[in-house]
């Protein structure tokens, strides 16, 4: 019987993080309570900027563009932000980067948790992402469910299913 195999992958669909951020840049740009602060969405190399005249109004602008990514089926814990900071002009700054790949660490969490499952199964880490084989497509489903109750804070994606 030949070997089953999928691959486990922590990524974000770039074009749908796009489509989300134009979305939010629309929306700031309507709502009357941006009027005047100054809030913007935008690419910056691999992540995401956000700017306004306060804190609040960053906030708020994340709060916009969650709603977006979430609309769009991209999953939030694919975001890596953390406070507003000052910038120039008496503006705030937000950068917002985006999980790709799974770090190390996290990966060989998952191979432990999958080896303590007992599952007739052979997680093996190849890069940034993690390979489960099995002769049993069944053992390979539930070693999906145990990975999607227990995804270590990763916006994991099952991917090359064969």
């Amino acid at each position: 019987m030949a070997q089953s195999s999928f691959d486990v992958v922590a990524e974000t669909d770039r074009q749908e993080v796009d489509n989300a951020i134009n979305q939010a840049r629309k929306e700031l740009a309507q709502r009357f309570d941006f009027k005047g602060t100054g809030a913007e969405v935008a690419w910056s190399g691999d992540g995401i900027v956000i700017t306004a005249n306060s804190e609040e109004r960053v906030d708020a602008a994340l709060d916009v563009l969650k709603d977006k990514l979430v609309k769009r089926k991209v999953s939030l814990k694919a975001l890596d932000h953390g406070r507003p900071v000052p910038a120039s002009g008496g503006t705030y700054r937000l950068d917002v980067g985006l999980v790709q790949g799974i770090p190390e660490d996290k990966a060989k969490a998952m191979v432990k948790q999958i080896k303590d499952s007992k599952l007739k199964v052979q997680p093996a880490i190849q890069g940034d992402q993690l390979r489960v084989s099995s002769k049993s497509k069944d053992a390979l489903q539930e070693c999906q469910a145990l990975l999607r109750n227990n995804d270590q804070g990763l916006p994991l994606r099952f991917t090359n299913y064969k």
